[in-house]
């Protein structure tokens, strides 16, 4: 996936279904990594770098200078592995700048230490909708998307834009919206600031679930969004799209490694600080997300508002 001047090279983790990139400006010899993986093995809690270090390699092999590590959002699905990127290979940590409502609502839900500020400090960048990130001769510019989460951002540079959950393949359809300050209507108008850029724009997603028969990918237009998109292509009005969004969110369970993957992404990477015994642990909030899927918001911002 290369020009004259930019390369993308995606990264596909085939166990949380996650697609990390490497951006770089080929001439100028600098790079951004964008939505990296570190794999956790719940059963045992057990970390490991083995999808991140692929990356890694990649990136020494081509003496390239790592310049940015963008996260999309705080993913829900898997644990960031940014700052073993920026350990090993440098960079800024950046987020979009309204993570501190997402720092601020699982706080609670974790009961962080006193000393945890939601207040996106745990990052080296916050970024601004618009906001025009240098990449050697490249430039990002950032889009703010939120619906999935608040704190959504999509990164556009020349014809490709890296939308993280926003939307899917065509056949897989859009994120869901029923995390807190997560909303549907919030969602589709959002999806809506990526389907108006040029058809040919190129739309690279950060997840894949593929239905049965087809192979993993990443890469569509916004051409192909429109025309095929099982949950906002042409013709479907933001009401239909809320009410398929509401409906279809209420069956889905919550994911896997949503409770020890938040409290994680929400520092940057950065694990919790240790215990007593020198020993590192996450929490597993009992009920926080009822049995099976994510309370109503109502119910949530009740259960959490301190009284």
């Amino acid at each position: 996936m290369t020009d004259s001047t930019m390369h993308i090279e995606p990264f596909f983790d085939s166990v949380t279904g996650t697609v990390s990139y490497v951006l770089a400006d080929v001439a100028s010899r600098v790079a951004a990594v964008i939505d990296p993986v570190q794999d956790f093995e719940p059963r045992s809690g057990t970390l490991s770098s083995e999808s991140a270090n692929k990356l890694i390699g990649y990136v020494r092999e081509r003496g390239w200078t790592v310049q940015w590590i963008l996260e999309t959002h705080a993913h829900a699905d898997h644990l960031s592995a940014a700052q073993h990127i920026r350990h090993h290979l440098g960079g800024k940590v950046a987020i979009g700048a309204h993570i501190r409502e997402v720092q601020a609502a699982f706080r609670k839900i974790y009961h962080f230490e006193r000393s945890f500020l939601p207040d996106g400090s745990q990052f080296d960048h916050l970024v601004e909708d618009g906001e025009s990130l240098p990449l050697g001769r490249l430039a990002l510019t950032a889009m703010h998307v939120p619906g999935h989460t608040p704190a959504d951002m999509a990164y556009r540079v020349k014809d490709a834009v890296f939308v993280g959950d926003t939307l899917f393949m065509p056949d897989v359809g859009t994120a869901r919206a029923d995390f807190p300050g997560g909303d549907a209507s919030t969602l589709y108008n959002s999806i809506h600031r990526i389907l108006v850029l040029p058809l040919q724009t190129r739309i690279f997603v950060c997840h894949d679930y593929p239905p049965q028969g087809r192979e993993p990918a990443w890469e569509t237009s916004v051409q192909a969004q429109r025309a095929h998109n099982i949950h906002v292509r042409d013709g479907i009005d933001e009401a239909a799209f809320v009410q398929m969004r509401t409906a279809r969110d209420e069956t889905l369970a919550m994911p896997t490694l949503i409770l020890p993957s938040v409290q994680v992404n929400i520092r940057a990477g950065k694990l919790p600080p240790a215990a007593d015994d020198g020993r590192t642990y996450v929490q597993l909030p009992i009920n926080a997300f009822g049995k099976s899927k994510a309370m109503p918001q109502g119910v949530w911002q009740e259960a959490h508002t301190p009284r």
